[in-house]
């Protein structure tokens, strides 16, 4: 019976998560003898970042090898030289390993990395692409450490506001809809009326159970969104801005609008 222990192992007091470099390992210490396959991270979705909350991100692994190691194997964005360059996470962990084949020292991990905004030095700069390393610490002193050509997209959050007036509103009259589309800014952590952007307005009736887009509208400078219906039936009303290579997507909640 596999014992599912969460291991977490946080940048030693609160360093910044985006740093250049490694912490000073032995001479030749990049071992090699491991090998990692079947890398997920994220289930394959974009990596989207707040400006206070941590996140976590999920991802699996597996890892061949008959060396010794120590903990988990750490997963987790890179850019730049592979173990020089650029990383990105605040803390790692995972559980204790699955044994696939003892012999050939097969193992499967499902492991984590966290990034926290604040304790990070996370900048309006890193949003964008990234790669993706696995890297496990072996007894004795070193590491193996490998890219898993992976690419990860990593977006700063947006979020979105609603209001539909008048409420309720009467069968064939005009409906205003409002709301602001904001993009977290990592640079301030705060988040930013973000213009120009072109956001959905949509439409579910009461008692559908999905939305449908009825207009298109683009954000004024300082993410305001304003347009004008024709009140046909009772339903709710919200905005979806579909996210772009920085910036992810998000819904807002929905306002609900009677007929009268």
């Amino acid at each position: 019976m596999t014992r599912k222990t969460m291991w977490r192992t946080a940048v030693a007091g609160g360093a910044a998560a985006v740093f250049t470099g490694l912490a000073a390992v032995p001479a030749g210490a990049a071992e090699g003898g491991v090998s990692f396959s079947r890398v997920k991270v994220n289930g394959g979705k974009p990596i989207v970042i707040g400006v206070k909350e941590e996140v976590e991100i999920p991802a699996s692994v597996r890892m061949t090898t008959k060396l010794k190691f120590k903990g988990v194997p750490m997963v987790y964005p890179y850019r730049g030289k592979l173990g020089k360059g650029d990383e990105l996470w605040s803390a790692t962990g995972g559980t204790d390993p699955r044994v696939v084949d003892p012999k050939k020292g097969v193992y499967d991990f499902d492991v984590a990395f966290y990034i926290h905004p604040r304790h990070a030095d996370l900048k309006n700069k890193d949003a964008g692409t990234w790669k993706t390393c696995a890297r496990i610490s072996l007894v004795g002193g070193g590491h193996d450490v490998d890219d898993e050509n992976l690419p990860l997209q990593v977006k700063r959050a947006t979020r979105l506001t609603v209001n539909a007036t008048p409420e309720p509103v009467t069968k064939g009259k005009t409906l205003t809809v409002k709301g602001t589309v904001t993009r977290a800014n990592w640079d301030k952590r705060v988040y930013q009326g973000y213009g120009g952007r072109k956001v959905s307005l949509q439409f579910k009736p009461a008692g559908a159970s999905s939305y449908k887009t009825v207009k298109k509208v683009t954000s004024n400078s300082k993410g305001a969104l304003k347009t004008t219906v024709k009140a046909t039936e009772s339903g709710t009303w919200r905005w979806t801005y579909y996210g772009n290579s920085t910036s992810g997507a998000r819904s807002s909640s929905g306002d609900h609008v009677a007929l009268r």
